[in-house]
């Protein structure tokens, strides 16, 4: 229907009482505006709706409104012969207007269509979006009867056919999954490659040269940030602000209007699954960030333009004595309303059109917790939960949980069902905790790097349960969490006062840039340590875009107003960071081709004494034995030796086959001294290859490095090591018990140390006491870090916990911010000595940039 046409149809509706086109009774189901060709129905949900009108609307803002007579189990619907795509509606609700007792209908608002495909225009803040007298907000009787139709956005009506072609799913399996999450504005809007007009938008995200470097980096799914059409909202506007990263959501069922390059309204539609379809092509997934916890409404103060105005009891949480009020669990100003069926069906129908017609792969749930609200506390078994399991579209996709919100006991890191992974908060604090150099993390260190099996493995779920991230977008990126203590945030407006105050970062001596090359080294060191962790633990790694060429945000770590170049991708830097990006790509070859790193079970490990051959994973000290429960429980203990064993792998592949792959020892070093590693005796490996080294520039040596067996290896201050197994291990000599009886014979020999140090430092006290006259000072011996054992001084620890003690835990520094122990944290290792027993060979590096993927 032209606007001509519609013209007509409006002079005809206003001579006439009676309809000016056909109007046919339609159906109730599909909810929202269907197009079949020759057609569309409407149909929208309200139970305390008195009178629904469908308003078709031209683009002067013309409007033709229809009465829709046929309701069935609350769903008002009509169908319309004749009615195309591009066609604008809105509706408007009559019925009970009493805050107070939750009723908002006010038909003087033109409300959009929770269901629609698709929007054009745009909500430009006047004061006709609001029911009540915004010049006197506190009276509850205050109406605004303006109408709002010049000032909302408007529905459209799509075109739903597409040619698919032979578009397939990629369906990744998640133990070779490896997401790199994203902003569709923000990928493409400075690359050089992608043409200016299509800059910002699914077809710039789609363009060969994003995909080839999604692909020649290694990673296996893209994970949007939100791409529901979302609000700009009001007060950001008046800053000169936007709302950049999205999580402001109101259209559940539409692609973000803003982010096609074509501009006729409903474009964006075909345009987002031309997208999709391309990275289909290249064997990509597409996973959505999706908010389905609150709407773009606000609370009791927000404009009425959709479900506030359709149903405002059915779509919201409002408080139980006080309906004037929104329970509010997001920080946002209300909640969704997931005990009501409607809004359950609304979520349920969403996630399945976007996995039937828009088909994407997953899902990442923002602030997931509120979902699973049924009453006040976090439910696992609420219905939510039940809905997605019994459902035969949405439980075959990737479903990820931010597990948790803002509310009471809000924080549920392990506790989502089998079916769902979940962002693990954990390892990103234990893995910053552990690499800033933080006591007692040593433990949880282990656990959080083979897959944190203390959070997943007692409710049947796997690894791949925990999605392991350092950086997300809410935050510091990995660059800024090296170079900043504190955040910036004062270009957002708030005085500093929103986001994170607690990073768990550290500046290593400067806040933000500096040309001091030991810190700019220290720092990249880092940054390389931090990767190296992520894409090598178990689980399914995430990494924070542009963190792979060194992205920063000059402190700022909260940019969801930042829509300019503090917040895009600047792609000068993959040149400047060109050694950081090889790194990243060198990583995820080696992940891709171990499975060792990948595995789907969780490890077994043994008890001490069991078979080096059957155990899957050994945890060592430095010097080379087996760890026991007093190194565990070393609080200072910063460093560590990890055997993962490629013979050992329980798990078939997906023919049914025994997977075998190579062995390989991992060595952490956090402390700020360097460490002589001793690695294991020759029933572990014969000969060892250097394959990681994050003291180089590059992230691995330039000459392969051979060790043998028993040899040693300085590995520098923060830093790690990954070494492989180039000659298989021997076990003429081997005795699993022998080594167990070692062990204990070590561990009573310290026992017996440790009570004789006891006994002579108290034989000393007495004595010291007895003759006070001649009791004279003395200074403590310097700390050693020598022959693999990890040792401090009295004074050293006193000092190390005195500092605990002073500062709180996620607060306390490494001992580098003190000037006069900076030198430690950048010695750098001399390689080659005899005593290291290193070799260069003439081996081909396995894992060269030309090597393919």
């Amino acid at each position: 229907m032209g606007d001509t046409g519609f013209r007509a149809l409006c002079l005809a509706s206003m001579t006439s009482s009676a309809a000016p086109f056909p109007v046919w009774p339609g159906d109730a189901y599909p909810l929202g505006s269907t197009y079949d060709g020759a057609g569309t129905n409407f149909a929208i949900f309200s139970d305390v709706a008195e009178k629904v009108e469908l308003c078709l609307i031209d683009r002067e803002e013309n409007e033709v409104r229809i009465n829709l007579e046929e309701v069935d189990a609350h769903v008002w619907h009509c169908y319309l012969p004749g009615v195309q795509p591009g066609q604008r509606y809105g509706y408007r609700v009559h019925g009970p207007y009493d805050p107070h007792n939750g009723k908002r209908c006010d038909p003087n608002k033109l409300l959009v269509d929770p269901y629609a495909r698709a929007f054009d225009g745009e909500f430009d803040g006047h004061p006709s979006l609001f029911s009540y007298d915004i010049t006197d907000p506190e009276n509850p009787h205050g109406r605004n009867t303006e109408d709002s139709l010049g000032h909302t956005m408007k529905s459209v009506v799509i075109n739903p056919f597409f040619d698919w072609g032979s578009d397939r799913s990629p369906r990744t399996a998640y133990n070779e999954t490896v997401i790199y999450e994203t902003h569709v504005k923000g990928m493409s809007m400075t690359h050089p490659d992608v043409p200016d007009s299509l800059r910002g938008t699914y077809a710039g995200l789609a363009h060969p040269s994003i995909i080839n470097y999604f692909k020649d980096l290694g990673v296996t799914a893209i994970e949007l940030m939100p791409v529901h059409q979302f609000l700009q909202d009001d007060h950001l506007r008046e800053q000169g602000l936007r709302n950049y990263w999205g999580y402001n959501t109101f259209g559940f069922f539409a692609p973000h209007q803003d982010y096609a390059a074509a501009r006729k309204p409903g474009s964006a539609v075909s345009e987002f699954k031309g997208m999709v379809r391309a990275y289909h092509e290249a064997g990509l997934e597409v996973i959505l960030d999706v908010v389905y916890n609150h709407t773009a409404e606000g609370n009791h103060m927000g404009p009425t333009i959709a479900f506030r105005g359709i149903d405002n009891e059915a779509y919201y949480r409002l408080v139980d004595d006080d309906k004037y009020h929104y329970m509010d669990y997001t920080g946002t100003g209300n909640s969704l309303n997931v005990r009501h069926p409607h809004s359950l069906q609304l979520i349920m129908d969403s996630l399945r059109y976007w996995v039937t017609e828009m088909r994407v792969d997953g899902f990442r749930f923002d602030l997931a917790s509120t979902l699973a609200r049924e009453f006040n506390d976090v439910d696992r078994l609420a219905t939510f939960f039940d809905l997605v399991q019994q459902d035969p579209v949405v439980s075959q996709v990737k479903l990820i949980a931010e597990p948790w919100d803002v509310g009471e006991n809000g924080y549920q890191v392990g506790n989502f069902p089998p079916l769902w992974t979940e962002w693990n908060g954990k390892y990103r604090d234990t893995v910053r905790d552990f690499w800033r150099g933080e006591p007692a993390t040593l433990g949880e260190f282990a656990s959080r790097l083979t897959g944190s099996s203390d959070l997943y493995a007692n409710n049947d779920r796997r690894p791949t349960a925990s999605i392991n991230f350092i950086t997300a977008h809410d935050g510091f990126t990995l660059s800024d969490l090296v170079s900043y203590n504190d955040k910036h945030n004062m270009a957002n407006g708030e005085d500093n006062r929103d986001g994170e105050s607690h990073n768990r970062s550290w500046n290593h001596g400067v806040e933000g840039p500096t040309e001091d090359p030991e810190i700019t080294a220290l720092r990249h060191r880092q940054v390389r340590n931090f990767m190296t962790t992520l894409l090598l633990s178990l689980g399914t790694p995430m990494i924070s875009h542009g963190d792979e060429m060194g992205r920063t945000q000059g402190g700022n770590n909260n940019v969801y107003c930042q829509d300019n170049e503090l917040a895009w991708i600047n792609w000068d830097q993959l040149d400047e960071n060109a050694d950081l990006f090889g790194f990243a790509k060198r990583l995820l070859n080696i992940r891709k081709r171990h499975p060792v790193f990948r595995r789907r079970r969780f490890l077994a490990g043994g008890p001490l004494g069991a078979d080096v051959r059957e155990r899957d994973i050994a945890w060592l000290v430095p010097s080379g034995k087996l760890m026991t429960q007093d190194d565990w429980d070393f609080t200072f203990g910063k460093s560590l030796m990890v055997y993962l064993n490629g013979d050992a792998i329980t798990e078939p592949d997906a023919r049914g086959e025994k997977v075998k792959d190579d062995s390989f020892i991992l060595m952490f070093n956090a402390h700020h001294e360097p460490i002589r590693f001793t690695l294991p005796p020759t029933y572990f490996g014969q000969k060892w290859q250097l394959i990681i080294d994050t003291t180089e520039d590059s992230g691995y040596p330039l000459e392969a490095e051979v060790i043998n067996a028993a040899g040693t290896i300085e590995v520098p201050a923060r830093s790690c090591m990954v070494l492989k197994q180039i000659e298989p291990a021997i076990y003429d000599d081997y005795e699993p018990a022998a080594e167990l009886n070692a062990l204990r014979d070590e561990e009573q020999h310290a026992a017996e140390e440790a009570e004789a140090a006891a006994k002579a430092a108290t034989d000393t006290e007495n004595s010291e006491a007895a003759q006070p006259e001649e009791a004279a000072a003395t200074e403590p011996e310097e700390s050693l870090v020598e022959s693999g054992e990890e040792t401090e001084s009295a004074a050293e620890s006193a000092e190390d916990e005195a500092a605990v003690e002073e500062l709180p835990a996620e607060e306390s520094q490494p001992e580098e911010t003190q000037p006069e122990k900076k030198a430690a944290s950048v010695k750098t290792p001399v390689k080659g000595d005899a005593d290291k027993q290193l070799q260069t060979e003439d081996l081909e590096d396995p894992y060269s940039e030309e090597d393919p993927l």
